[in-house]
């Protein structure tokens, strides 16, 4: 008896431990919705909240239609799991309105048939996944330049040294017409060798790191800006005190935030914007992890960097190949500068994401922070 008594303990003790399927839900880290049959939210979970930007409790006073355009293609896929009762998945959809701007995402819709007309909806984005293939690929590209520029050292600056020097020589003993051309061809020496030593940046070179007050390089650079280059913009700046170090070389990291806030200033001066402001942003991001090309191992990139602007906006044709050696949409422009900033990111184990739309672009950099392993190197 006494055995039974406790066969049926053991029940009812394991029966309380089940978690309430709300729990269960609020705790996934993909956004859930659940809407009605006149697509209110009836439920949302943590994720969902964040996805959208609106708590749940204001989001039971909305429709889908007042956050997505009626014409998008999410509606198509919400009207046919209802008549199809299937689940129905569709990928790269762009939820774009004032209250929503989101590209790239993945809706999943499930018919209840419990609760005729409501669907639920799965979404998922996978823009950082994206951005990090697109900066693999990116780096191969890099590499490609830094062969490139290794030839180029090598059968280029020998005879343009020679040139340079022949084009000197020349100044000194030839009429002012013609010196004008030995200037002309020094000038032009010059300006190539400026350019091979640029390219020579892209070489497969080891990086020296130290602990890195990523706070300390955007000051600098914003000091840099701001004396020269940016004196007309307004710079805003967002940082949490609270982060740690970065485990980077603080030369690199200099160098690729002053070409960001650089090109950020001249979007906005190019399209003479009545207000120019660039807003440099820090903060936390729990569960950005990548994985370590040719190992198991995974990568922590829990702090982030943001350099905004109110500018015009990246070019449709350009944004695929944004960070490709030699695109550009500056007339006077060589390519290079978003190719050495990726490529310095991914040396760094770092991402880089882009979000741009008229009236706003920002780059955001996705950092590793010190660890006791690196600080016992």
């Amino acid at each position: 008896m006494s055995a039974v008594v406790s066969k049926v303990s053991r029940s009812q003790a394991a029966q309380s431990r089940i978690v309430d399927s709300s729990t269960i839900l609020g705790a996934l880290p993909v956004p859930i919705m659940l809407l009605e049959a006149d697509n209110r939210f009836r439920y949302v979970n943590n994720a969902a909240e964040q996805f959208l930007g609106i708590s749940a409790a204001s989001l039971a006073q909305f429709r889908m239609e007042d956050l997505v355009p009626p014409d998008n293609p999410l509606f198509l896929l919400i009207e046919q799991v209802r008549s199809t009762e299937a689940t129905i998945i569709d990928h790269d959809l762009n939820l774009e309105s004032p209250r929503l701007h989101k590209r790239g995402i993945t809706v999943q819709g499930t018919a209840l048939p419990e609760e005729p007309g409501s669907v639920l909806l799965v979404m998922q984005d996978a823009s950082a996944a994206r951005a990090l293939d697109r900066q693999l690929a990116f780096r191969g590209a890099a590499r490609s330049v830094s062969g490139m520029a290794a030839i180029l050292a090598h059968e280029i600056k020998n005879p343009l040294s020679g040139i340079r020097g022949a084009a000197q020589l020349l100044e000194t003993s030839v009429g002012a017409a013609d010196k004008e051309l030995a200037e002309l061809i020094r000038d032009e020496a010059d300006r190539i060798r400026a350019l091979v030593d640029r390219m020579d940046a892209f070489g497969e070179k080891p990086i020296a790191r130290t602990a890195v007050n990523i706070h300390r390089v955007l000051e600098h650079v914003r000091k840099l800006a701001q004396s020269g280059f940016a004196a007309h913009i307004k710079f805003q700046e967002l940082y949490d005190p609270s982060l740690p170090p970065v485990w980077a070389n603080r030369d690199q990291l200099i160098q690729v935030v002053l070409n960001l806030v650089k090109n950020a200033a001249e979007a906005v001066t190019q399209e003479n914007i009545h207000r120019p402001e660039i807003i440099l942003a820090t903060g936390f991001q729990h569960g950005m992890r990548v994985a370590v090309p040719g190992t198991a191992s995974r990568l922590d990139l829990p702090l982030f960097v943001s350099v905004r602007d109110n500018g015009p906006g990246i070019p449709e044709d350009i944004k695929p190949h944004l960070f490709e050696p030699f695109v550009t949409s500056k007339s006077t422009g060589s390519g290079l500068g978003l190719a050495l900033v990726a490529k310095i990111m991914g040396d760094h184990g770092g991402l880089i994401e882009v979000d741009s739309r008229p009236g706003r672009t920002e780059f955001r950099l996705h950092l590793p922070v010190v660890t006791e392993k690196d600080g016992d190197q």
